[in-house]
């Protein structure tokens, strides 16, 4: 009791950041606890407390930090470079030869693959198109478009694309390098940009063009017992195409194709 008859409680020390999700490992993404050491944290006495706050925490934080640091040297190595973005044909172009214009017809485009670090994993952004749109209607896609005359270069396209579909800001956006040229059934020839972005982007979708705005773990996207090969008549002969099934998400055609041809350029840049 103090003076005054009040009863005050004793503060007590946290490594609590607000960030309050166990990431797939059991660790909070914020704090690095376990969720038993968080729920546990209170009947602790101090010396613990600060044992881990002063050395156990920090360790795992820096162990984080440097996996995170590996994975993404990883990821770059596997990339064409910045400096210097792919010319050579889409790597699908000889699936779709019969529907599609000559290569100096096709219209230049770039989506953003972007790479969220989430704990100790990888999420990738996507999106998810609004019904009624004339192309890609309810589909699973990356944000991006059309390469403008305005645009510096693919990386700029893609960062405005994303910016003006999804209201991701480019102060969030770090690019790594470009996945392999893919050209699509509508006659684009994409360029995917792979970056980086900051786990505390916030959005705001455009309700034209994007329905909802989702992330996948990297890790399932890369297992290839979760891609599937479809075979579809179209045009008249079959033709192959990749899709996983994740949660309520249908991810198929060309964004499964783009995160196929990430994992076989990291497969083949190990």
């Amino acid at each position: 009791m103090n003076p005054a008859g009040i009863t005050t409680a004793r503060a007590v020390l946290s490594p609590c950041t607000g960030v309050c999700r166990l990431d797939a490992h059991g660790y909070c993404e914020g704090c690095r606890r376990t969720g038993d050491e968080i729920a546990s944290w209170l009947q602790w006495d101090d010396a613990t407390r600060g044992r881990y706050m002063d050395d156990i925490l920090p360790e795992r934080m820096a162990a984080l930090e440097s996996r995170r640091a590996d994975e993404l040297a990883r990821i770059v190595r596997a990339l064409h470079p910045l400096a210097l973005a792919p010319v050579a044909p889409a790597w699908n172009r000889a699936e779709l030869e019969d529907l599609l214009p000559e290569p100096a017809r096709m219209t230049s485009a770039a989506v953003l693959v972007g790479l969220v670090p989430r704990g100790g994993d990888w999420q990738v952004l996507l999106t998810l198109r609004t019904a009624d749109l004339r192309q890609h209607a309810g589909q699973v896609s990356f944000p991006g478009g059309r390469i403008e005359p305005t645009d510096a270069d693919p990386i700029a396209a893609a960062i405005r694309e994303a910016h003006e579909e999804i209201g991701l800001a480019p102060a969030h956006v770090q690019p790594l390098g470009y996945l392999d040229p893919y050209d699509t059934i509508s006659s684009y020839h994409v360029l995917p940009v792979v970056a980086r972005v900051s786990p505390d982007y916030s959005l705001t979708l455009d309700p034209h063009e994007v329905a909802d705005a989702f992330e996948v773990p990297l890790a399932y996207l890369l297992d290839s017992a979760n891609i599937r090969i479809v075979e579809r008549e179209y045009a008249g002969r079959l033709r192959r195409y990749h899709e996983y099934l994740h949660g309520r998400h249908h991810i198929w055609g060309a964004t499964a194709a783009m995160l196929v041809n990430l994992r076989h350029r990291l497969e083949i840049g190990q």
